[in-house]
């Protein structure tokens, strides 16, 4: 093999020190196109250019790319590995595994510094004074979580300045998902009580809940106070319930699983995170630059640039399992036990119960990589796009899309269509007569099919989707944030897609509801193209449903929409009058002469016609 002959590896490593630290490998354009650290730099650097025939082909071609080494010396191997983590996440080397991941990972956060405690989904820096709990794998395992919370204990989970200026009970309180503290339906003392009960479930202290909760019910039930004694019973059913899905040990405990696995030079690292013995949820990756790696060799990349983060140390469990043996088990337990200031266990052969964890959690590997090869590589470039542009980590798994059709006001229907990773989700979709509002006023009809929509997903304990689109403007977004922030879904995605000039397509913009910003993307946008694809669907079954309602709506008799007058009342007004023209002219006391008609009915028919 061929060395560059711009590096000369015999006098670089002639002077090369024997010391712990890190090397940067670069190619001629000063590119750092490998990080990689050592025990001993000099030995480490040298192995690159000894035997080159026998190295793999993927480090033949780099080092053929190499033009300079740079070093730097540190105290130990631990500093060595932090650093050479530190540098893969900052310059992302063409040559090393490296794996695009989240800053911060969601929690749910409980406040302590208020007199009615509020729960949310929290992301970032954790300063405000309170509980928090997770990490979660991600923004949906932990907005499940909330919500069943809510369910459960009815803890109020709204702004503050919300909170502070409510005159009456919004709609939580009318499902069943908070107690209404905002207007003292609820005692102090009592509410504190739910908090604790919640703090406890969120500890996977479900049996101690169950315990507190039998004492009250048993004793509501000596009191003749039925219902509330049913409140607790169904509280306590529903954490059994929820006990049987979640717990995944008896004994308890917090640790993660990762486990690994590789195919058609993809691979995909799977991970599960326990805490308390519940089950928190996983996560998956699909690392880049793995064509030559082991499924030992990414674990151990995996590891470093995983927890060895500021941000993390709290949150490392004590034990790890794994699926594949790391070559560097010993230094990674050691920096990982240094970063969390406690001991970190890492475990690879297992047995009994944890051997099936890790299995289970491999052929969720499995399941996810054959998934992400069988997918195609534009719906994958799509969804990053996407993501990119409304500049999220988290994955857009469900898409639901709104749109209003009327013909001036008449016949108003609101669609709704979804969307998945796999494209179009038809069972999904739904649509919505509206009543009861302006003819032509789609601020209203926007309103009331998002509030129709979501309280009765939130009823139903339904999928809720992590972005939601609106055909509109500026208006129609304003409409779908209120409703948003009443049924208090603030954490769910709203985009606005207002059309161009001429309506043309290829010239929309989007109005981004949280940033408050209206932007445009080129034509060619991938981005774009899905947007517009899943907006047209929208559109297309709203007016699909729009001219069936109208057609319908038009072939009706004006007589089947008087309140009182059935098909025999009909039958004989048209045969007594000659049709509908002879009823229209005919006064009160002519249409009272019919069979079947009184006075008042008589005077209603009147006055729909007058």
């Amino acid at each position: 093999m061929s060395i560059n002959s711009i590096f000369n590896p015999k006098s670089y490593l002639k002077t090369l020190t024997s010391k712990p630290g890190v090397y940067r490998m670069l190619d001629e354009a000063g590119t750092v196109i490998y990080v990689g650290k050592a025990r001993n730099l000099k030995q480490r650097v040298s192995s690159y250019f000894t035997r080159c025939n026998r190295q793999s082909p993927k480090i033949q071609v780099m080092v053929q790319a190499i033009a300079n080494i740079e070093v730097t010396v540190t105290h130990t191997e631990n500093e060595a590995l932090i650093l050479e983590n530190n540098l893969i996440k900052e310059l992302r080397p063409r040559y090393n595994v490296w794996f695009r991941d989240d800053k911060s990972y969601p929690y749910i956060y409980i406040s302590s510094d208020q007199k009615y405690p509020r729960l949310s989904y929290y992301r970032g820096a954790r300063h405000g004074k309170g509980q928090y709990f997770g990490p979660y794998p991600g923004a949906g395992a932990a907005k499940k979580t909330l919500h069943l919370i809510q369910k459960l204990f009815q803890i109020r989970s709204c702004k503050d300045s919300f909170f502070a200026n409510r005159s009456r009970p919004c709609l939580q309180y009318q499902i069943k998902r908070c107690t209404a503290p905002c207007v003292d339906l609820i005692c102090a003392e009592d509410y504190q009580q739910d908090v604790q009960h919640a703090v406890m479930f969120l500890e996977g202290k479900n049996e101690e809940v169950i315990d507190a909760l039998l004492d009250p019910m048993q004793k509501a039930s000596a009191a003749l106070e039925y219902e509330r004694a049913a409140q607790y019973r169904d509280q306590i059913s529903n954490l059994r319930k929820v006990q049987e899905h979640q717990y995944i040990s008896t004994a308890g405990g917090d640790f993660d699983i990762i486990a690994c696995c590789s195919a058609n030079s993809m691979s995909c690292v799977h991970v599960m995170f326990i805490r308390g013995g519940l089950n928190l949820g996983s996560k998956t990756w699909f690392p880049k630059h793995t064509r030559e790696a082991s499924e030992a060799d990414i674990i151990n990349a995996f590891i470093p640039q995983f927890y060895l983060d500021q941000q993390r140390a709290r949150t490392i469990p004590q034990e790890i399992l794994l699926s594949h043996e790391p070559e560097e088990i010993q230094l990674l337990q050691e920096a990982l036990s240094a970063q969390a200031g406690k001991k970190i266990s890492i475990k690879y052969r297992l047995r009994g119960e944890r051997a099936k964890w890790v299995k289970m959690a491999l052929e969720n590997a499995e399941v996810n990589l054959n998934q992400q090869l069988a997918s195609s590589a534009s719906q994958n470039h799509q969804q990053e796009e996407l993501k990119r542009v409304l500049n999220i980590d988290d994955p857009i798994e469900r898409i639901e899309c709104f749109d209003i059709s009327h013909t001036q006001g008449e016949a108003t229907v609101a669609s709704c269509v979804v969307f998945g990773t796999e494209g179009a989700v038809s069972s999904g979709y739904r649509r919505f007569n509206i009543e009861g509002i302006t003819p032509g006023d789609d601020y209203a009809a926007m309103e009331q099919v998002l509030m129709r929509r979501y309280t009765r997903v939130k009823k139903e304990d339904g999928k809720l989707p992590d972005l939601i689109l609106i055909d509109g403007g500026k208006g129609q977004v304003g409409a779908a944030r209120k409703i948003l922030e009443e049924l208090q879904l603030n954490d769910i995605i709203l985009v606005g897609i207002a059309k161009g000039p001429a309506r043309k397509p290829g010239l929309e913009t989007l109005i981004l509801a949280r940033e408050n910003k209206v932007i445009t993307l080129p034509a060619n946008s991938s981005a774009l193209h899905m947007i517009q694809n899943i907006r047209d669907e929208a559109h297309r079954f709203a007016i699909t449903g729009h001219r069936q309602r109208r057609k319908n709506v038009r072939n009706k008799s004006s007589l089947e929409t008087i309140e009182g007058v059935g098909s025999k009342r009909r039958q004989n007004l048209i045969r007594y009058f000659g049709g509908i023209q002879g009823i229209i002219s005919a006064g009160i006391d002519d249409l009272a002469m019919v069979p079947g008609i009184n006075k008042n009915l008589a005077q209603k028919i009147y006055d729909n016609f007058h």
